[in-house]
């Protein structure tokens, strides 16, 4: 009897976690919504402007952002490892691919936009980032929402840049943002002991570095294969656990 009135309270429980999540993915589709109501009345020659200005955004935020690292040594180590191993993966040629899988399945006619590619930068955009990590703990360890919900206020309204940009495929990088915050806010009493504060600089850079590579996309300054880096997010966690055992092994 109790197991059986525990079940749904559980269930509730876990439902006000993800409340914050399902902000952040309805104000990113608001914005998408305002922003290709705008991209139809707007000359192609603004679009690449808007585009380079969206570029240049991410360009400085990534910059910001990857200057909070504690040990640039992690942070090298981190984007050449991560380059190697998401080359040998084609991480970015999959996502693409599954980009262009939801292309066939929701979007009856060619879009004028590349539909895969705005999936994939808004994707790692929006996912990548210390708010997202700590918003996601705070939000499913002390049910405090603040952080997401001002993630959620900073996304929508760079997500209508990003749509009247790159278009439709921007609203579908929810998907990403609602597995990858979602898992993180109910896994978070897990995870949370691991997470120190030098993690979470370390983290902070190796996701500003792959916002710069968006940046330098948006730009038009070179083609990166943005997401063929992410696995360098994976290598900056691995290298802060690892860090206290090399020190004893070293005696340092």
């Amino acid at each position: 009897m109790l197991v059986a009135q525990a079940v749904p309270l559980l269930r509730s429980c876990q439902v006000l976690k993800m409340i914050a999540v399902f902000v952040n993915c309805a104000t990113i589709l608001i914005g998408c919504v305002v922003g290709l109501l705008f991209a139809k009345k707007i000359p192609q020659k603004v679009t690449d402007s808007i585009q380079l200005a969206c570029g240049l955004v991410s360009f400085v935020m990534g910059v910001q952002m990857s200057f909070k690292y504690q040990n640039v040594v992690y942070l090298a180590l981190a984007l050449i490892l991560g380059g190697i191993v998401g080359t040998l993966l084609d991480i970015d040629g999959k996502i693409l691919q599954f980009g262009k899988f939801l292309e066939k399945v929701f979007v009856k006619k060619n879009s004028e936009k590349n539909f895969a590619y705005a999936f994939l930068n808004a994707s790692v955009l929006f996912c990548v980032g210390a708010m997202a990590i700590v918003g996601s703990f705070k939000a499913g360890i002390e049910h405090d929402y603040s952080i997401i919900f001002l993630k959620s206020i900073l996304d929508g309204f760079i997500s209508i840049g990003f749509a009247v940009a790159m278009g439709v495929g921007t609203a579908f990088s929810v998907i990403s943002i609602f597995v990858y915050q979602g898992a993180l806010t109910l896994l978070s009493v897990l995870i949370a002991p691991y997470v120190s504060e030098q993690m979470l600089a370390e983290l902070t850079g190796s996701g500003g570095a792959l916002i710069i590579l968006i940046g330098i996309n948006l730009m038009g300054v070179k083609k990166v294969k943005t997401a063929n880096y992410l696995p360098a997010v994976l290598f900056s966690v691995i290298f802060v656990l690892c860090e206290p055992f090399v020190k004893s092994v070293l005696h340092l």
